[in-house]
């Protein structure tokens, strides 16, 4: 179809006549039976509705062609025509002296003419490798190749079938029959049920004819398995570039080569009625059935763009990567079968590739991206990863051979020295810094020097830094002697554990027995330096320092050197496959998948020892910070059990070292803020820092003047009567009770008077995130009777330890709504507080129906209490309610509505419901 957006007839009209000059000497009939023939002949009608209707009217208005020369006006035409239709095949030309010649149609001719015909516009090879090489300048139609059959199965097709891969070369067929195409898209498919490849609406006749495969076929097939490359050029036209579209559509074939002319199923060069002036016209259009589209005009775009004359050498080059695919993806296979460390995902991994289409690849650098994807997709596995080795440079594993140390005791005492840097820094914290981590059985060689140069100097520091900024790595099992000495002598704790696949073998690694030299201890503070260079087993230790919350660390993102694998190149390409044959897995149980570990501060790597006396100055205080929001839960929140439990689980974390991640204020408002609302299942509980004393959410309200009421009662107040009587109120803030009262007669005046009369009422809450509650028993009055009164809720408040129950009103300003009508409350997801206070009292009490979204279950009332001395506040719920009914405690789980929706269909929904009661009541049902 054509991709343009079609003028008018109106608009291709003003064009054509309004661009012409004066000295007419030409009738507006050449331009009607110009737009006549369109009517009749051109393949896309429905761009040229109401044609007629706009040619009469132009001619009706005096409008006429004003050039005299013919050529001239050919021109200014055929920029007309195609300029309003966005068509640019369609052209006018002056030819008085055309002679239409009908070239003879192809099964008429000798039999002897077909075979030359056919010969000459056909070329067939086989090159090395049987990759077949079909050139053909010309596709025959139905007829033509039915009278030639035997001769074109045993010259051509069938010898083509026996190749095991075809360039099809298309770059000089310029010409060609439409029912020609049916039969080379089913020579390159497998038989089977008929598939639907193409439609051709032929506008003269206007009929559709549908192309299909064909069932069966003279001669054997090539099949749909083996590669097929199509070679198209900017000659390329035609049926040509049906065969070249469909194929690419149906992804059979990769085109290579150039984007294609663009042709026409059939273009017609029509006379305009008894002059000189002719115009072609394209008489019929395809649709393919995949796209929707077709490669008329715009041609088809090549897979693999390259200059026609290279087209050939670039298949070739392509069919031998393609050819490497099965023997590379088998390869792959092999690899993740034998040293894939994750075995519980190798068969679903293997099966995966086994299915996966490889249609799209044109290039070893797709094939491995295409190769990686497919694994990812899977496996989501960041250590397994295949890539060029020209892209990607091969990491391979350090074979760690156990080093041999003289028995030297000079030599020892030269070499701790050498590898180990120990220092006493301001306020008493030791430092400590080294490059690699050594081979075990050189570390228990030089256990004894270490204890005494290294262990001995920093045991009695208050604090310890750990310089790994240039630590490259080494071989993971020497992670435990320096983990061992960071623990408490008694304590016994499993550090990590490795699987390794090639051994198929499970090591666990926990802390040392008989330690040589004094430990440091699990209770002071532990910072570990990090940089881009820490590699391996250096940001393994800084990992496990994390996981162990036995250290904080502060620098960069390490390398994210990928250990424990093995790299393959896979054969006869230069691809490369990088396997993981070695699970890292933590004390929790969490495989470590390498990618870099994230210091808990992230700063540069030069300004790391600097940083690091900050946040030791930092972390004196968390212990007694972490405390007093304890203390705070105790004395203020709403439920005195849960805040006790809270308070001892804070220093429980902090004793186990969950505080040690924290590194600045804003770090601790959010460690502290999820462990309270884990601990206590209340999402209300809220820590957060602040440089400036934050204002009281409940402070006493202003009473507004008489001038500040009316834009009050805007701003927040919204109200109508909807079709059938249905009133409708939002407001999206409680406001206190005096407010409410002090702009009270206004209100009555403004809002409630248009409401009270209304048969049906709904209230829309969902963008109401609360306010104060004093205003919800006045609120719910209106619709309860004035006797008796009613119990709405219970509040216990735990700052004054007092319960108060909450009642409606004996009297209210102006009309009650009664309670009896019906109301329906809209809430959302945002809906909280107040509101859902009043949306609660009033499902609890069943006097309204709520339609919308769960509520965000907020807090009727919460305090903010400063913590300590410092910048951190606490958000404390410090007040209880009790549900009239059943005199148990909301949950903070927000209201349940009685038909879910989503809030932005809620208000629809409202009154679909009340369309249906109002029914049944009128049906008496």
């Amino acid at each position: 179809m054509m991709a343009g957006v079609p003028l008018t007839p109106t608009i291709l009209l003003v064009v054509l006549c309004h661009i012409l000059g004066a000295n007419s000497s030409f009738q507006p009939a050449l331009v009607l039976d110009m737009a006549e023939i369109l009517l009749e002949n051109y393949c896309f009608p429905e761009n040229l509705m109401g044609m007629q209707e706009a040619i009469q009217q132009a001619i009706e208005s005096g409008e006429i062609l004003q050039i005299s020369d013919r050529k001239t006006l050919a021109a200014v035409l055929t920029v007309g025509v195609q300029g309003a239709l966005n068509d640019p095949r369609l052209a006018v030309s002056y030819e008085p002296n055309f002679v239409l010649v009908t070239p003879p149609v192809l099964p008429s001719l000798p039999m002897e003419q077909l075979v030359r015909l056919v010969r000459n516009s056909v070329k067939l090879e086989l090159l090395e490798n049987n990759v077949g090489y079909l050139r053909i300048d010309r596709i025959i139609g139905e007829e033509t190749a039915a009278k030639l059959g035997p001769l074109l199965r045993d010259n051509i097709w069938n010898k083509v079938a026996h190749a095991s891969s075809l360039i099809f070369d298309l770059r000089f067929s310029t010409a060609g029959e439409q029912s020609g195409v049916p039969f080379i898209i089913s020579f390159f498919s497998d038989p089977g049920p008929p598939v639907h490849i193409d439609t051709i609406f032929d506008r003269p006749s206007n009929t559709t004819e549908e192309l299909w495969t064909m069932p069966s076929i003279l001669g054997e097939r090539f099949g749909k398995k083996k590669d097929l490359i199509i070679l198209t050029s900017k000659r390329t036209m035609g049926a040509s570039e049906a065969v070249a579209y469909t194929l690419k559509h149906m992804k059979r074939a990769i085109i290579v080569g150039e984007r294609s002319a663009g042709g026409s199923v059939k273009v017609q060069k029509i006379r305009i009625g008894d002059s000189g002036f002719y115009i072609t016209v394209p008489v019929a259009r395809s649709v393919n059935p995949i796209t929707g589209q077709s490669w008329e005009v715009s041609g088809v775009s090549p897979s693999v763009n390259v200059i026609a004359k290279e087209a050939v050498a670039n298949a070739i080059s392509l069919l031998a990567v393609r050819s490497t695919i099965p023997k590379a993806v088998q390869t792959i296979s092999d690899i993740i079968g034998r040293f894939y460390s994750f075995t519980d995902r190798v068969p679903t991994l293997l099966l995966h590739l086994a299915s996966s289409d490889f249609f799209s690849v044109v290039s070893e650098e797709d094939l491995a991206a295409k190769l990686n994807h497919e694994l990812q997709s899977v496996c989501e596995d960041p250590r397994l990863i295949i890539k060029l080795s020209q892209d990607h440079p091969v990491i391979i594993e350090e074979d760690f051979e156990p080093e041999k140390v003289p028995d030297d005791p000079e030599f020892l005492k030269n070499l701790v020295d050498t590898v180990f840097k120990v220092q006493i820094l301001p306020g008493n914290t030791g430092y400590l810094s080294f490059d690699k981590f050594g081979e075990v059985s050189v570390m228990d060689q030089l256990a004894e020097e270490i204890a005494k140069k290294v262990y001995e100097p920093l045991k009695d520091t208050e604090n310890l830094i750990i310089d790994l900024r240039y630590n490259t790595g080494g071989p993971s099992a020497s992670l435990p002697i320096l983990l061992s000495f960071l623990q408490d002598e008694s304590q016994k704790r499993h550090f990590f554990t490795i699987y390794d696949r090639i051994q198929n073998a499970t090591t666990e690694y926990n802390t040392l027995a008989g330690f040589t030299g004094p430990v440091y201890g699990s209770k002071r503070g532990v910072y570990v330096l990090t940089s881009y260079y820490t590699a391996s087993a250096g940001e393994e230790f800084a990992y496990l320092m994390q996981s162990l919350h036995r250290g904080t660390v502060i620098g960069e993102i390490t390398s994210g050197t990928l250990m424990h694998s093995k790299s393959f190149q896979v054969e006869d390409t230069d691809i490369v496959i990088t396997v993981p044959f070695v699970n890292f897995i933590d004390n929790s149980g969490e495989c470590w998948l390498g990618g870099g570990v994230v210091p808990d501060a992230i700063v540069l790597a030069e300004d790391a020892v600097e940083n690091a006396h900050e946040i030791i100055e930092f972390h004196k205080g968390v212990r007694t910070l972490v405390e007093e929001a304890g203390k705070l839960l105790e004395i203020h929140y709403a439920i005195p059990e849960v805040a006790l439990k809270v308070s001892k689980v804070l220093l429980t974390k902090w004793a186990e070292g969950s505080y040690r991640a924290v590194v600045d204020y804003e770090s601790l408002a959010s460690q502290l803020t999820s462990d309270l609302q884990e601990t206590s299942g209340d999402h209300r509980l809220h820590i957060f820092y602040c440089d400036i004393e934050p204002e009281s959410l409940h402070d006493v309200p202003k009473i507004p003047t008489a001038e500040e009421v009316g834009y009050i009662i805007d701003a927040l107040f919204k109200s109508e009567v909807l079709p059938g009587n249905v009133g409708y109120l939002r407001f999206d803030m409680m406001v206190d009770v005096e407010v409410v009262k002090a702009i009270g007669p206004q209100l009555i005046k403004l809002i409630w008077s248009k409401l009270v009369n209304t048969d049906t009422l709904i209230i829309d809450m969902r963008y109401n995130t609360g306010g104060y509650p004093t205003a919800i028993p006045l609120l719910c009055t209106y619709f309860f009777d004035a006797a008796p009164l009613r119990h709405l809720y219970t509040v216990f408040d735990r700052s004054t330890t007092t319960m108060s129950e909450i009642m409606t009103l004996p009297e209210v300003m102006g009309q009650r709504y009664g309670s009896s009508k019906d109301v329906y409350i809209l809430t959302s997801h945002m809906t909280g507080s107040a509101a859902e206070a009043f949306t609660r009292t009033m499902k609890d009490l069943n006097r309204a129906t709520v339609i919308g979204e769960p509520t965000v279950g907020g807090s009727l009332s919460s305090g903010t209490y400063r913590i300590a001395d410092s910048i951190l506040y606490a958000s404390v719920p410090n007040q209880l309610v009790l549900s009239a009914v059943t005199g148990k405690v909301w949950s903070v789980s927000g209201v349940e509505p009685h038909v879910a929706a989503q809030a932005t269909d809620a208000l629809a929904v409202a009154q679909r419901i009340i369309t249906a009661r109002l029914l049944k009541r009128e049906q008496g049902t």
